[in-house]
């Protein structure tokens, strides 16, 4: 039979003294198991976090015991401390008429842990006595709110305090503060304490030590600590492995995790994780399936680090079959797991199946949102990106550094300076600007908008730069054909004392390219392997191939690519069969082309290369055999274009385009254009035409190729006094260029022409690229 619990637990009034000694009554009704009855309560409704019960068994308290113990309000204290009622606690502990250490203690210990310092301070202050207790409050109080400092200070104090309090509990809390703040001498001097007061026997002690030098990673020195410890449990062991796997010491962690008496889902899950880490992503794939069999329960942090390795394998197969695995256990609504799911799907180049995962999500937070917005951008999806973001905004969650920083990068990639200048803007208010990852970005976005002086001004504001940073200055002036600017910003990284990676060589050796300076480019491409361990790939090999041919040097770039260890991708040959048709080299050209052809039979390129070689020696027949060849195989060339955005909307041309809805006055300002251009001297360079057609018809085609209808649009449209931004998915052709820059002259206006290769700032009849592209 089951009776309500105030019939059951509170027996009627008991009117009694603390000191009074009762003769008759039943055990129950005396008052030291009265008051362990009560205290019993107060511990299960603290657990179950029962504000009114607490509450209302202080009522009956006060109604029915004339004098309580001590020993009941203290814990009456403790409870109200445990359900954050600080102002009970501290009504409480003013009332009562007797206090032991143990109230002071326990009044302190609900101002340390709800963060009220200051009246921590206040009561510290005032008692009559101080155990380690005490002081190990104080400390914890200060570290609890990221106030190591002041809880250093405490310390130094309390050692001052005749130092006879000290515990492994004070040196647990030490040494944990100092781990997270980086204080590694000072821990050093913790760890000498703990020796000299024989406290380095203590799992408690021993442990946070062990964590200590590893998270620092002094891994020899973790494992010292470890090793010496008489006895050992397995959360010492999960982090001394945790130690080694950060240290990138893989070898002694799997031993370490062979020798483990007994293994828990945390050891699993660190042997997954720091795997992950180390780039084994295929191992921690092999460990995790022995996770599975060993029966274990598995969390978000084993699936979202698992999930992390079928990411950087692009494991596609294998993700989808946690992602089963992760339903099928009831985590699919899980943020952490979702979130990983749409990571992993993304680097596996799916993205649908990231954004279904997405949308499936029912709770999304900014790890999530993240998640997609990166995503976007690595598929090459920008403008998606752009738009998840905005999205984010309207959902009311604030982005981070990394969402920010992904965001730009993403309007870099589309070249829409006005939309990145609005992010940079938010930058700036929200304070996000001081983070390395925005910073960074930023500076990417002015270098490959074509703004690279403010792409510098924003590098040298920056208090702190790693690699990156160079590398995107390195970069964007490369892009720009900067030769001697971009080795001077490399040599100056060096003299920082930086390493610089794969990127930043591509952007030294396209920038040798493009200004022609061959020996330079062979000292910096010999130098990249022999003083810097940069293995060469696919991305240098083409540079080099550049650096040779469109310095017209094709014999040495022939030369070079056959003592390659590997074959030219389909950029190396297109790049050097471009080349050939520059320098009208027939014999290299057919050799490339093939080559070409061979590697991939449906690249346009070998084709089109090839018949415009064929078209400028008039090799009409040859011209219209490989013309042939292309419809027969269904290989079609990508057709040329030009965009220009003006009031936020991006206005696409291709070459005699009339569908824009001011077709009429674009074409009417060309042929007024085309007028002035011949007075300045002007002359169609008709051998960029590969059509077998009247020379009229040419000079025609010519007039109203994609980038000239685009700078006509801005002519029109860009207020004079602000530069006219083209972006081309082609390369410039030679006429189009020789045109934009006699029309700079004549307009007084600035161009910028971002084509597939680099920029070119067209001012004054001049270009950035010295006609060298």
């Amino acid at each position: 039979m089951r009776f309500h619990i105030w019939k059951l637990e509170l027996r009627p009034p008991v009117n009694i003294k603390a000191d009074q000694q009762p003769a008759k009554f039943p055990p129950l009704n005396t008052m030291s198991h009265i008051s362990n009855h009560y205290c019993s309560l107060l511990k299960l409704w603290c657990e179950s976090q029962n504000h009114n019960k607490i509450k209302k068994l202080h009522c009956f308290i006060i109604k029915t015991i004339t004098n309580p113990e001590t020993f009941l309000l203290n814990n009456l204290i403790n409870s109200y401390g445990k359900i954050n009622n600080t102002s009970y606690a501290h009504n409480l502990f003013d009332q009562m008429p007797q206090r032991n250490q143990f109230s002071w203690n326990t009044i302190l210990s609900v101002y340390s842990k709800s963060g009220n310092l200051a009246r921590m301070l206040e009561v510290f202050n005032r008692m009559p006595n101080r155990d380690g207790v005490s002081w190990n409050l104080i400390i914890s109080g200060y570290a609890s709110r990221g106030l190591g400092m002041d809880g250093l200070k405490a310390y130094k104090l309390m050692l001052e305090d005749r130092g006879m309090s000290l515990n492994r509990i004070t040196f647990s809390t030490m040494l944990i503060l100092c781990s997270d703040n980086g204080w590694i001498r000072m821990s050093r001097q913790i760890h000498g304490q703990v020796v000299k007061w024989g406290f380095e026997s203590y799992i408690f002690v021993g442990s946070p030590l062990v964590d200590m030098y590893a998270k620092a990673g002094f891994a020899y020195e973790a494992e010292k600590v470890f090793n010496e410890l008489p006895e050992r449990n397995v959360v010492m062991y999960n982090t001394m492995i945790m130690g080694f796997l950060r240290s990138g010491m893989v070898r002694e962690s799997r031993s370490l995790f062979q020798d483990m008496p007994e293994k828990d889902s945390i050891s699993w899950t660190t042997m997954i994780t720091g795997l992950t880490q180390n780039g084994l992503d295929r191992e921690a794939l092999v460990l995790f399936r022995k996770m599975r069999l060993e029966g274990l329960a598995i969390d978000q942090f084993t699936f979202g680090s698992i999930l992390t390795a079928c990411g950087g394998l692009q494991a596609i197969e294998e993700g989808k079959q946690i992602h089963g695995y992760i339903v099928r256990t009831y985590h699919s609504e899980n943020v952490f797991v979702g979130s990983a799911l749409v990571d992993m799907y993304s680097k596996c180049r799916n993205i649908k199946y990231a954004e279904t995962t997405f949308s499936r999500m029912p709770n999304k937070n900014i790890v999530s949102w993240t998640a997609m917005v990166v995503g976007y951008g690595q598929n090459g999806f920008s403008e998606e990106a752009v738009k998840a973001f905005c999205d984010m905004q309207r959902n009311g969650v604030e982005p981070d550094d990394f969402t920010l920083g992904s965001v730009i990068s993403s309007c870099a990639n589309l070249a829409s300076l006005e939309e990145g200048a609005q992010f940079h803007g938010r930058a700036l208010v929200s304070g996000l600007i001081s983070f390395i990852t925005v910073s960074n970005a930023l500076v990417t976005l002015y270098g490959k908008c074509g703004n690279i002086e403010e792409s510098h001004r924003l590098f040298d504001e920056m208090s702190v730069k790693d690699e990156v940073s160079w590398t995107a200055l390195v970069s964007g002036y490369a892009q720009f054909g900067k030769a001697n600017e971009t080795i001077d910003l490399f040599e100056k990284m060096l003299e920082h004392s930086l390493q610089p990676d794969g990127v930043t060589f591509v952007g030294v050796l396209s920038a040798c390219s493009r200004a022609g300076l061959v020996e330079k480019g062979k000292i910096y491409f010999e130098s990249m392997v022999k003083e810097h361990g940069v293995t060469p790939i696919l991305d240098h090999y083409t540079c080099m191939i550049d650096l040779f041919s469109r310095s017209g040097r094709l014999l040495e770039a022939k030369d070079f690519i056959q003592k390659m260890p590997c074959t030219p991708d389909a950029i190396g040959w297109a790049t050097l069969l471009s080349s050939c048709r520059t320098h009208g080299n027939m014999e290299i050209g057919k050799w490339a082309s093939e080559s070409l052809l061979e590697l991939d039979p449906e690249n346009p390129a070998s084709y089109v290369l090839l018949t415009s070689m064929y078209s400028v020696k008039g090799d009409w027949a040859e011209v219209a055999r490989l013309r042939r060849a292309m419809r027969d195989r269904g290989v079609r060339k990508e057709p040329g274009c030009s965009w220009i955005k003006y009031k936020n909307r991006v206005h696409i041309f291709s070459a005699d385009d009339k569908s824009s809805p001011f077709s009429d006055q674009i074409y009417a300002e060309l042929e007024k254009l085309n007028a002035k251009m011949i007075d300045e001297g002007y002359v169609p360079d008709v051998t960029h035409v590969m059509h077998k057609v009247e020379e009229s018809d040419k000079i025609k085609l010519l007039n109203h190729h994609s980038e000239r209808l685009a700078i006509a649009f801005g002519l029109i449209f860009i207020p004079p006094g602000l530069p006219i931004r083209v972006v081309k998915n082609l390369r410039v052709c030679g006429d189009c260029h020789s045109a934009t820059k006699i029309i700079s002259k004549i307009t007084q206006r600035e161009i910028l022409v971002r084509d597939a290769v680099r920029f070119h700032l067209f001012k004054d009849g001049k270009c950035s690229c010295g006609d060298f592209w």
